[in-house]
């Protein structure tokens, strides 16, 4: 499934729900989570088929110690600067803690500003049976979801933390059921994230509409990353599964360090970063004229 410019301006078409179903056994979807529009035109350059602005904006960004402190102030704010970095790139806003759990009016009212407000062309909701009829109410409402079920990371302080999901077989049946339910309620993609390849496996075989992993192996139809963890920009946490491309963190602080080190030794600015007066008007400032000759 390619994707063709069929808008006259030379950039590609954004891929449409419909095409991302279809997706399923046909082709792998490569996401990025990023946050901004500089990293979201970036990604959007590279090809990358989705872009989730992700509630993880909280850590990477924010600098708390987990994503529930977001707020949905917080995800329309990132959201619009994505949207504005990449227009042809399909877009999910991630739906913050308490933004869905309290009632289904509440949860189709909140993801229906990630749309009109955020741009977003889909949100994301974690948890599997427990948010099924939330997933339900927010597709009945003309708004497309994608689930997120293994490690929430919402729940993570009644999951005992940033671990793998589904180990045991009480657990596995659970993420299994829980990312079926979320399928049968009308999500168009599930998010598999920190479970055994051969469970993701399983799921992927089971449910109907494509599956993205993120520390799930290779059965998944897809994969995601975050884009500070791939470009190494991230160094206080290193998941197993998040994959080096590039180590512009190390090269970022080189940069700092090399600026800092020719401001403090008078090299920067030299004249090639300067700009320069005609030699009359400072001539005529220095004789008090305010004159130039």
């Amino acid at each position: 499934m390619s994707t063709p410019d069929v808008t006259g301006t030379g950039r590609r078409a954004k891929l449409s729900v419909p095409e991302l179903r279809a997706a399923k056994r046909a082709r792998r979807l490569v996401m990025v989570t990023a946050y901004d529009y500089s990293m979201a035109r970036q990604a959007e350059q590279a090809g990358v088929d989705l872009i989730l602005v992700g509630d993880s904006l909280g850590m990477v960004v924010l600098g708390y110690d987990s994503t529930v402190p977001v707020t949905l102030d917080d995800i329309l704010h990132h959201t619009r600067a994505v949207v504005r970095g990449a227009p042809a790139t399909h877009v999910v806003a991630d739906m913050p803690f308490l933004t869905y759990q309290v009632d289904e009016a509440r949860a189709v009212e909140n993801a229906g500003r990630l749309m009109q407000e955020g741009g977003a062309d889909a949100v994301k909701l974690e948890g599997g049976r427990a948010v099924a009829d939330r997933v339900r109410a927010i597709v009945a409402a003309g708004i497309p979801v994608m689930g997120h079920v293994g490690l929430t990371p919402q729940s993570a302080a009644s999951l005992g933390g940033f671990r793998v999901q589904g180990r045991d077989v009480e657990s596995a049946s659970a993420v299994l059921s829980g990312a079926e339910a979320v399928a049968d309620a009308g999500a168009y993609a599930v998010v598999v994230e920190a479970v055994p390849t051969d469970l993701a496996a399983l799921i992927s075989e089971r449910i109907g509409v494509p599956t993205i992993g993120i520390g799930a192996g290779a059965a998944c139809d897809g994969q995601i990353l975050i884009a500070h963890d791939l470009l190494g920009l991230e160094d206080r946490v290193s998941p197993r599964f998040a994959k080096r491309y590039a180590d512009l963190g190390g090269a970022t602080r080189a940069a700092f360090a090399a600026f800092a080190g020719e401001v403090r030794e008078g090299i920067f600015p030299d004249a090639a970063h300067s700009y320069a007066a005609k030699p009359d008007v400072v001539a005529a400032l220095r004789r008090g004229t305010g004159e130039a000759g």
